[in-house]
């Protein structure tokens, strides 16, 4: 990409090179520098599509615009851009301001992540057509936007870094509370947000906003493995066995988060990380001390107009100071047309009920909220919750 500048024709030609390499390596053995040779046989390849096209007359205008180098080959191996940063400027590139939210989440899967379209596909549950012609519709996009391969600077610069971290956090939360189909997560798209998030923060390392974001990451995936029972189902996490969550993660997190605070501006990345620390350095949940997580959110607010930060003060509210002081918050929330109809809503309140002792209104709000999400663990949760109420009546 850096040499070529087009998604396309680099990408169809790095897997000719990995074939080859697959083809070749068993019987001849490993090269000795195997990026170098990668790169070598695939910038061959590509200067041979090149030239086929410049003799069958095809794209002559995009040819001449790939006006042919001298050195189409490989540079020496020292004298590379490191993987990191020419892979953070490719992510910086998927994150074109002139792509949409979705085509950016898809084309930095598929172009920086390594996963296949039917892969992404699969994570968005739609067809592998639809996010076919995402992907090509994003690189079409990026080509004709005509900026080249390089780290953007300045005003510009903070604004990709913006959307580059929001892309981030969406995948994270794609795959750590997958929004439809059989399974509560994804692990691939998890790993893949935190290995990225890790790459920024190696090459950004004194951004608060950065360090915030894989903070967040790691101290919320430490609960992963407590998150589901043997049959995959929700496990509240009230209810989980805080001796599986990950020590090593919370650790790391706490410390990146506890780095990053007093230095500058206080982000969203950065106080939802603070929330996150205090409810893993809880023993149990009994101690989780819910007047500072109260207070962290009050802060949140301060900067973030986003109903699912109100969502979650309400119940951080209701844990500290009763269940009608959050359900007087959550209230106020049934007005947000960005919330109203979301299952989340829905099945906060019904918890807050059930807390209130309003036991049959709060069934009806769990199997409302069972009717609104798509998530099938989410779904038998809910239901099992309505249907406890039942059974104790």
């Amino acid at each position: 990409m850096r040499r070529f500048g087009h998604f396309d024709a680099a990408e169809d030609a790095t897997q000719e090179a990995l074939l080859a390499a697959a083809q070749q390596w068993p019987g001849e053995g490993r090269p000795e520098n195997p990026r170098a040779w990668l790169i070598t046989v695939a910038s061959r390849r590509l200067t041979d599509l090149l030239r086929s096209e410049q003799a069958r007359r095809r794209r002559e205008d995009t040819v001449a615009q790939w006006t042919l180098p001298s050195d189409l080959l490989a540079p020496a191996p020292e004298r590379s851009p490191s993987d990191s940063d020419d892979t953070l400027i490719l992510l910086f590139l998927c994150c074109h301001p002139a792509l949409s939210p979705a085509s950016q989440i898809a084309l930095t899967l598929r172009a920086v992540g390594g996963l296949t379209t039917p892969e992404i596909a699969r994570a968005f549950l739609v067809p592998e057509a639809t996010m076919t012609r995402r992907i090509s519709r994003a690189k079409q996009t990026v080509k004709e936007s005509g900026v080249p391969f390089g780290m953007p600077g300045g005003a510009e610069r903070a604004a990709r870094l913006d959307a580059v971290l929001h892309v981030l956090y969406l995948i994270f939360n794609e795959g750590y509370a997958t929004t439809s189909g059989p399974n509560l997560q994804r692990t691939e798209l998890t790993a893949e947000a935190i290995r990225l998030a890790r790459m920024v923060h190696r090459l950004l390392p004194d951004d608060g906003e950065v360090t915030g974001l894989l903070a967040l990451m790691l101290l919320t995936d430490a609960r992963r493995p407590a998150r589901t029972g043997p049959a995959g189902e929700l496990v509240p996490m009230a209810e989980q066995d805080r001796s599986l969550w990950d020590a090593g993660s919370i650790a790391e997190g706490v410390a990146l988060v506890t780095a990053a605070l007093p230095r500058g501006d206080t982000g969203s990345y950065q106080l939802q990380a603070a929330i996150a620390a205090v409810h893993d350095e809880a023993p149990s949940a009994d101690e989780t001390d819910w007047p500072q997580i109260t207070a962290l959110y009050e802060v949140l607010l301060q900067i973030s107009d986003n109903p699912v930060v109100s969502l979650n003060h309400a119940v951080a509210v209701a844990m500290s100071s009763g269940p009608q002081a959050g359900l007087e918050r959550l209230a106020q929330l049934t007005a947000d047309g960005r919330i109203a109809e979301d299952h989340r809503l829905h099945a906060v309140r019904a918890h807050l009920l059930e807390m209130a002792g309003e036991r049959d209104t709060a069934r009806e709000c769990y199997e409302a909220a069972a009717r609104r999400t798509t998530s099938l663990p989410q779904q038998r949760y809910l239901h099992a919750r309505a249907a406890r109420l039942v059974e104790d009546a």
